[in-house]
């Protein structure tokens, strides 16, 4: 079972999106699983506090390293990969969420205040992640959008694995545009190739589709697509 955990200092805030849905039910199933970490259990008083003002001087608090370090050595890790949320992180990929999904899980750790003491990453093996470039009040939302991404990839979860195929950033390239009924909607109508039951037309039809709409929606994404060499630009022509 593929299995996330969670170290927070608010984990009432999960499962929360994560338990609706085809995720809720492929936890019922059996598929994954998930449990929290209070980072609050591991103070050391009274208060459950587990910051202190940052060494030079500034604005906010810092989350403790010893605090941390004994919450992070309290899991069993199971080969699990420990990941940080955090803005300075590498940017979270289709592809990373992919080697997530197919391992046996993850551990993540949601920062809150000004960050975390620096020596938690130096004296631990944790991968930094971002989900963009900006910044929100802590790591949970974050991890929620880290875990369904991995999530939804695990065996299982969703109906049909076919669904996965062509979808965005598979193939390097974003997804085609869909329609469904009405076939018109305020004066718009569905394409006439969708409508055609030509399989072939559809196919290329949807493939210079994605195409164009990388090319012309996130210029980086297709000039990665062009970079990737002959076999790629083989399999998928290059629009004209």
């Amino acid at each position: 079972m593929w299995r996330a955990t969670v170290l927070t200092l608010y984990p009432e805030l999960f499962p929360g999106p994560l338990d609706a849905s085809v995720l809720g039910r492929g936890a019922a199933e059996g598929h994954w699983a998930l449990d929290t970490v209070n980072i609050r259990d591991f103070s050391d008083n009274k208060y459950g506090s587990v910051d202190d003002t940052p060494a030079g001087g500034g604005a906010g608090l810092v989350m403790r390293a010893d605090i941390l370090g004994a919450a992070i050595d309290s899991i069993n890790h199971d080969d699990r990969p420990l990941l940080c949320l955090t803005p300075r992180g590498a940017p979270l990929t289709q592809h990373r969420a992919q080697a997530l999904a197919a391992g046996p899980g993850l551990v993540a750790l949601c920062g809150r205040f000004e960050g975390i003491d620096e020596r938690v990453f130096s004296s631990r093996d944790i991968e930094e992640v971002s989900i963009g470039d900006f910044v929100l009040a802590g790591g949970e939302i974050a991890a929620m959008a880290l875990i369904e991404a991995c999530v939804r990839l695990v065996p299982g979860v969703l109906g049909s694995a076919s669904s996965l195929g062509e979808e965005s950033f598979e193939g390097g390239l974003l997804e085609y545009p869909q329609y469904t009924r009405p076939r018109e909607f305020q004066g718009r109508a569905i394409p006439d190739v969708l409508l055609s039951g030509d399989h072939q037309r559809i196919a290329d039809w949807r493939d210079e589709q994605r195409k164009e709409i990388t090319r012309t929606r996130r210029p980086d994404l297709w000039e990665r697509f062009l970079a990737d060499g002959p076999i790629r630009r083989d399999k998928n022509k290059e629009p004209k």
